[in-house]
């Protein structure tokens, strides 16, 4: 997660669904990392392009940005999205079956 200092979106995903995201398939199987906009891609990762709004979800496997969700703008949109991108992307279909 890309967010920045004042960032009202962030304040608030992280008191609604910060807690709850460690929890679930999603959260376990791709882990949070909350970096600053400010600091640039961390060390070993390489994003597709710049970071314009945050927050910004960026899917990264092996240094690799994969996908994104830009923005915050509702529980169901986030869930929605990110449970979308982790199929499309990545094995968590077969990785949720066996949780």
């Amino acid at each position: 997660m890309v967010e920045e200092d004042g960032c009202h979106y962030c304040i608030e995903w992280k008191q609604t669904l910060g807690p709850i995201y460690p929890k679930t398939a999603e959260g376990r199987f791709a882990p949070l990392r909350m970096v600053d906009v400010d600091d640039g891609a961390p060390e070993g990762v390489t994003f597709a392009r710049s970071i314009n709004f945050t927050p910004t979800f960026v899917l990264v496997e092996q240094g690799q940005e994969l996908a994104r969700i830009e923005g915050h703008p509702g529980e169901e949109f986030f869930w929605g999205l990110l449970n979308m991108i982790l199929k499309e992307k990545t094995d968590f279909a077969q990785a949720a079956e066996t949780d």
